[in-house]
């Protein structure tokens, strides 16, 4: 690590290393970071994570499937959801299970509300980085909102895994719906409210516009993915392109620009925004009739309860044991609000995963911070960091 001052030129110029974070409050978290200066100029940005470890990929081997959620729920805390989501996928995907048609419903329900509950966290942060104090205000009273329906489903803010191996854990209520309908009325006005405040703004744009620009060919490289690939004119999501569960069944726009700036990054998330709300709509509106358990509170055998599940599973997860998994390895990804989180998973015997890895998108996405500050100044550095939409629970694992 880089320490003290470094004369490069002693006719013309220094360079300045500085640590940056872990405690500073534009880090997001706990992220450090080892900066060269020359004057106010970056001339080399070195990320240095890990502060946040928890081990969750260790920890998974020595815990049965279903009780690893709680750990995983905590990597992006700002989307249990999808965590969960993409965890449980994997699990399937081993046992050939197949979901009733609602419950996969309300998974999409749920993982879209978390995308729009991420982004709003992301643009309050981001824009508190760069000055904007109101739209950080405006941005946490509909985060609110959709907190309060997750509590009114599961009596839990945030965390609640569930989303679980099989299914949900329980059926949605009557108000859970109504609450739904009432938020994806009126969310619409709500992002062209955060719009008129910011996309006008001289101030946003000359701190947002060609700062931090990422070529389609540097995101490919750099395997970034997410909002970050698709404004650097990467037209692809994972919903689309390698629809899971049923995502087939809506219709949704993916937005794409091209010039891979901070500005860039930001219009892809705002339109992702209006975009999930407009699936949650189709989804509540079509939401089938039908079972949606796993196995909890179910006392009969109708095939839209069970589908392909076996009863033997399904009654160890009423029971709060483990499963047995077939002997194998399977890879999940989904298009989480960061990018794609993937989950591949090792088994060989017991009830637990012989292996676990979990394919970060904030971690991957992270490696890009470098290139992205080349001859920017320090003001810029917190805006850029906060453009990646970094959660250092999912980077640090």
């Amino acid at each position: 690590m880089h320490e003290g001052i470094t004369i490069t030129n002693k006719h013309t110029s220094e360079v300045l290393t500085l640590n940056v974070g872990p405690q500073h409050p534009s880090t997001h978290g706990v992220l450090h970071l080892v900066v060269d200066f020359d004057g106010e100029i970056l001339k080399r940005v070195e990320p240095d994570c890990g502060y946040l470890h928890r081990g969750v990929e260790k920890m998974a081997e020595n815990r049965h499937y279903q009780s690893s959620l709680p750990h995983i729920s905590r990597l992006d805390y700002l989307s249990p959801y999808t965590n969960d989501w993409g965890f449980s996928m994997a699990v399937e995907k081993m046992l050939g299970w197949e979901i009733p048609q609602r419950a996969e419903y309300i998974r999409v329900i749920l993982g879209e509300l978390s995308r729009i509950a991420s982004h709003l966290v992301w643009l309050a942060t981001h824009a508190l980085d760069i000055g904007a104090m109101t739209i950080f205000l405006y941005c946490f009273r509909e985060r609110e909102q959709i907190l309060d329906i997750l509590d009114e489903m599961s009596g839990q803010r945030m965390n609640a895994s569930w989303i679980c191996i099989g299914g949900v854990r329980k059926d949605v209520t009557p108000k859970f719906v109504g609450m739904v309908k009432e938020f994806c009325r009126t969310f619409p006005a709500r992002v062209k409210e955060y719009e008129l405040l910011l996309n006008a703004n001289r101030i946003w744009l000359m701190r947002t516009q060609n700062v931090g620009v990422l070529t389609r060919e540097e995101a490919i490289n750099y395997g970034v993915s997410g909002p970050m690939m698709r404004a650097s004119g990467v037209d692809m999501d994972m919903r689309r392109d390698n629809p899971y569960s049923v995502y087939a069944n809506f219709t949704f726009k993916v937005p794409v620009y091209t010039e891979g700036d901070t500005y860039a990054r930001y219009r892809v998330r705002m339109e992702e925004m209006l975009e999930s709300n407009s699936i949650v709509e189709q989804a509540i509106a079509d939401l089938p009739q039908g079972r949606t358990l796993y196995a909890r509170n179910v006392k009969d055998d109708s095939p839209e309860t069970f589908a392909a599940q076996d009863k033997k599973s399904l009654g160890a997860l009423m029971a709060g044991r483990g499963i047995r998994l077939p002997k194998g390895e399977s890879y999940t990804g989904i298009e989480a609000p960061k990018g794609e989180l993937g989950f591949y998973i090792i088994h060989e015997k017991g009830e637990s995963p012989y292996r676990l890895k979990v394919r970060a998108p904030s971690f991957i996405n992270l490696a890009a911070l470098p290139k992205l500050s080349e001859g920017h100044s320090f003001a810029d550095l917190m805006a850029l960091i906060g453009s990646i939409d970094l959660v250092l629970g999912e980077c640090d694992k």
